[in-house]
């Protein structure tokens, strides 16, 4: 999978969790939770969302990787990198 598409699928399952936010004008290098109304559950909910549909397994101590976009993508692209979307 591509950076592009990585971002997309966050955003997708982003819309799916909040489907009330605006993400149209989503800093990429700016904090979900300064951007957006997330809780701890719904950050749980992107976890599971990827574990589910692309098998990605992320411990617990590895959360802080997934603060922004830039860096959930960073973080994500070498564990989908084999992944077709």
């Amino acid at each position: 999978m591509t950076r592009p598409e990585i971002r997309e699928v966050i955003i997708s399952i982003l819309e799916r969790i909040a489907p009330d936010e605006d993400l149209s004008n989503l800093d990429d290098s700016v904090a979900f939770r300064e951007q957006m109304e997330l809780d701890s559950m719904d950050f749980l909910d992107i976890v599971m969302e990827l574990r589910k549909q692309y098998r990605v397994q992320i411990p617990e101590n590895e959360y802080e990787h997934l603060i922004t976009m830039d860096s959930t993508v960073n973080y994500l692209e070498p564990k989908l990198a084999d992944v077709a979307k």
